[in-house]
């Protein structure tokens, strides 16, 4: 437990000094509103677009871990999707709330994963949790934009070729398989521009959270916690059964399907006109919750 806590402790905080720094200074809403348009439409695509780049992708050789990412993935968006249409929790979510929410029972923060898989199996764990980013990353994005977009009854393939999110972890994707490296001189600066995305969309979060705001909304908070953090780790094991997945292969799909939400699920929310403070509030759950998953999904993995 004390490791899982070092890893999402540093999230959390970030979390927690971005809502007492609103709440109780003088740097309120005003302030984090521009911070918010800039990790979205530029400090989080360069981050995004490293991390897929920097680590070369052998597709084949991962080709079963990719097959059980995608059944992870398909299952998350699936399960997330299908809330409003369950006789027994469906009538009392409402459709906006869901259709920005729906992200957090799939989306997952890919920095956790990225020390996640490098304390568990070390370079071999950073380069298949790295195959599984360059893969599901696309997929995620787009199943988070789709229900905002259908919602707001704004034209899809528009919202997706404007999402900068989703261009950047496509051309990220592209450009590795096309074996685009970044220049050695270029590398400090890109890394530099990626962590400030990291603490600021994590501040931002704080500062965007309003916890009274999941009051109403206790059914979607827990059926989507519910799913990303117990129902995904018995998926991804009962995948990895299925596939015979090597151990290591095992463990890193295990993780990645515990790993708390992506904290840019609020900064989408928020961008799109839709309820933030909800979305914020469920990303700071979520990180907590992860503090039970992950060593969930740990002891199914030693079976």
């Amino acid at each position: 437990m004390v490791s899982y806590l070092q890893l999402l402790l540093p999230d959390f905080s970030l979390i927690l000094c971005g809502y007492l720094i609103c709440r109780y200074t003088a740097l309120d809403r005003s302030v984090w509103e521009p911070v918010e348009r800039l990790v979205y439409f530029f400090l989080f695509p360069v981050l995004l677009f490293h991390s897929i780049v920097k680590s070369p992708l052998d597709l084949l050789a991962a080709s079963n871990l990719i097959v059980g990412g995608l059944a992870v993935a398909a299952a998350g968006i699936g399960l997330s999707y299908a809330l409003p249409w369950l006789p027994w929790v469906g009538r009392r979510i409402d459709v906006r709330d869901h259709a920005a929410a729906a992200q957090i029972g799939f989306r997952f923060n890919s920095f956790i994963g990225l020390a996640m898989a490098e304390r568990l199996a070390g370079a071999q764990g950073l380069l298949l949790i790295a195959v599984l980013i360059g893969v599901c990353v696309p997929i995620f994005n787009i199943g988070a934009v789709w229900p905002m977009a259908r919602h707001a009854q704004r034209h899809f393939g528009r919202e997706l070729l404007r999402n900068p999110l989703i261009i950047a972890t496509a051309s990220g994707l592209l450009a590795n398989l096309l074996g685009f490296r970044l220049p050695t001189w270029l590398e400090p600066s890109v890394g530099r521009l990626g962590a400030s995305s990291l603490v600021l969309g994590l501040m931002a979060a704080g500062a965007g959270m309003r916890l009274g705001t999941l009051a109403h909304a206790k059914t979607l908070a827990v059926s989507l916690l519910t799913i990303k953090h117990f129902l995904l780790p018995l998926v991804a094991f009962g995948v990895g059964r299925l596939l015979n997945l090597a151990p290591v292969q095992a463990t890193v799909l295990l993780a990645f399907s515990a790993l708390p939400t992506a904290s840019s699920a609020y900064v989408l929310a928020a961008r799109m006109g839709y309820n933030g403070p909800m979305v914020a509030g469920l990303v700071t759950l979520s990180t907590l919750a992860g503090l039970l998953s992950l060593p969930f999904a740990m002891g199914l993995a030693d079976r």
